[in-house]
């Protein structure tokens, strides 16, 4: 419901209801927000990505956008929830009417931290403003400011929203405004352990409201409330999470997008299309990091990744070749089942996702996909259940955390697990260690290997599931996204001589890398580093590195307040480092 006009309105739970599924059916995350969220990060590769990162691009206030009226709507359907909903009392019970006001400001702190990540500073706003409103006028409410209010509006809906996941099912409930609480609570609390300053003031954080350790314990009381009381548990098919209509049905899901084919609900997505083609969304591609952050199935890291891509699944975390396309997977293309080749016009690193891949035919051309997409799922719970404990007065995570946490999402893969703080049964891995040395966060060359783990396993259990981006930038890590491993470049598939020369074999098909055009098959390997050009990293052999110039500097942690904004209401001020 867009408008509401009728005086008497919000009198009955009927209206809460009917308004309410106006806002899950505007603001609720689709399939390509949530599956294609993590396009452009330093582990996935992409030929058509945000300007924000190219040098070339020059991105400034008169580019920003994201502070219209129409952005701003959201925050004022909630509050004339909020202002109207009284009108109820009386006519509902105090449960119900609780309830309703928890949803509201369920999604009133929905969306305050997407203004926060964007913007940092930002104007609080919690009532309807009028044409007169000093508030129209008036500067921006400190960060800390807004998500101490974020933060009492999410304790609010957690303890009076429903557990009635009968009634209230896939909706906002209080397993919903728990899930979201503990996201939220690990984002502030290590956004503000790993920046020394507010990125909008450059100031030291004034501790005025919560500290970082107070945020971070709040996420660990929330994850914990859902892991002792909601009965949840992890399903036992990963796989089965991100290509199946009846997601509903799986007791790991808190939240999720609904697709399916039916008469009740005949609603598709294009995951599948997506994922699979040259001529939609953003051809996003895995990267060498990628596959290096996946263990082998004996709880250890890989000791090389210089190996024939054929070989590289072998042995490996089940999780690699459900995510990554690897020998055996089979497709049903013109009628006929078999072993699915790879697409070189639409990968830039010569591997390929099928995480969200249905391979039935008409996805790959009509983007008939009816798999429903998992906003919160209990995994993710876990981690961040682990990370804020691992992360609260420099580590509390116990071996018993461990266990029911990370060690329990390795286990359902079909990972031995290996406590990190456990002795010589563990083997620290090198090579993660260096790749987070790169970061210019705080104190990153100094992580402990449960912290590493941890990030581990968020790239393994959630790559895919829109929060790569925002860990990176709350570990003060984003400068990963342009630096990656190659600097210049996404690192892809490690070719030998031998594959150079006569062509590399996988799953059934041989593959080229000459200096002739690209094609499904074939790469034109040369030696220009410009943008959208590949190159190897020794010549004639080595890794196949597809080249964009891509930038991160520490005032892009926020983005600059538009100038539209500021034309009109000049007392918002500038981000810091965004000033002309």
């Amino acid at each position: 419901m867009n408008r509401i006009s009728a005086e008497t309105f919000f009198a009955t739970e009927s209206d809460f209801i009917l308004y309410c599924n106006g806002l899950l059916e505007s603001y609720c995350p689709d399939a390509d927000d949530i599956a294609m969220g993590d396009s452009y990060t330093d582990l996935t590769a992409s030929k058509s990505g945000t300007d924000f990162y190219k040098p070339s691009a020059a991105w400034d206030a008169d580019r920003q956008g994201s502070w219209d009226i129409s952005s701003w709507r959201s925050v004022r359907r909630a509050n004339i929830m909020l202002r109207d909903m009284v009108r109820a009392k009386g006519n509902v019970s105090d449960a119900v009417y609780n309830h309703y006001e928890g949803v509201a400001r369920f999604w009133r702190a929905y969306f305050y931290y997407g203004k926060v990540k964007t913007f940092g500073n930002v104007p609080w706003v919690d009532h309807v403003l009028d044409v007169d409103d000093a508030l129209l006028y008036a500067g921006r409410d400190d960060r800390e400011l807004v998500m101490h209010h974020v933060l009492e509006d999410l304790n609010f809906a957690c303890s009076n929203c429903s557990t009635d996941t009968k009634t209230y099912k896939n909706v906002i409930n209080r397993w919903v405004a728990l899930a979201f609480k503990s996201r939220v609570c690990l984002f502030e609390g290590t956004y503000r352990k790993y920046h020394a300053v507010n990125p909008s003031t450059n100031q030291p954080w004034s501790n005025q409201y919560e500290t970082a350790n107070d945020f971070l314990q709040e996420a660990v009381n929330a994850a914990n409330t859902i892991m002792t009381e909601a009965g949840l548990k992890l399903h036992d098919d990963y796989h089965a999470l991100f290509t199946t209509s009846a997601i509903g049905d799986i007791s790991e899901v808190i939240w999720y997008r609904e697709y399916k084919a039916s008469e009740a609900l005949n609603v598709f997505n294009s995951l599948t299309l997506n994922f699979n083609t040259s001529t939609a969304s953003q051809k996003v591609s895995p990267t060498k990091a990628l596959m290096n952050m996946y263990l082998k199935a004996d709880g250890t890291p890989i000791e090389t990744d210089q190996v024939s891509m054929s070989e590289e699944f072998a042995g490996r975390d089940p999780r690699l070749s459900q995510t990554v396309h690897a020998p055996g997977h089979e497709w049903t293309y013109g009628g006929v089942t078999g072993p699915k080749p790879l697409n070189f016009t639409h990968v830039v690193t010569a591997y390929m996702f099928m995480k969200w891949s249905q391979e039935f035919e008409s996805n790959y051309t009509t983007g008939r996909g009816d798999n429903s997409v998992p906003i919160f799922r209990f995994g993710e719970v876990l981690l961040n259940y682990a990370e804020a404990k691992a992360e609260l007065n420099n580590g509390s995570l116990s071996q018993a955390d461990w266990n029911m946490t990370v060690g329990a999402l390795r286990e359902r893969a079909g990972v031995k697990n290996i406590y990190p703080e456990g002795g010589a049964a563990y083997v620290a891995d090198k090579w993660l260690q260096d790749y987070y040395a790169r970061a210019e966060g705080a104190a990153v060359t100094n992580l402990s290997n449960t912290i590493l783990e941890i990030r581990r396993e968020r790239v393994t259990e959630l790559i895919l599931e829109d929060l790569r981006v925002d860990d990176l930038y709350r570990w003060h890590c984003a400068n990963l996204i342009a630096d990656r491993d190659t600097e210049k470049g996404w690192k892809g598939v490690y070719l030998s001589a031998d594959e150079v020369k006569n062509g590399m074999k996988f799953n059934g098909y041989t593959y080229t890398f000459t200096s002739a055009g690209t094609n499904t098959n074939n790469y034109s390997i040369g030696t220009s580093t410009s943008d959208n050009n590949w190159t190897l990293t020794d010549g004639d052999h080595g890794y196949l590195v597809y080249h964009e110039d891509l930038r991160f500097e520490e005032r892009m942690y926020v983005r600059p307040i538009p100038t539209s904004a500021l034309s009109l209401n000049p007392n918002l001020g500038q981000n810091y480092g965004w000033e002309k």
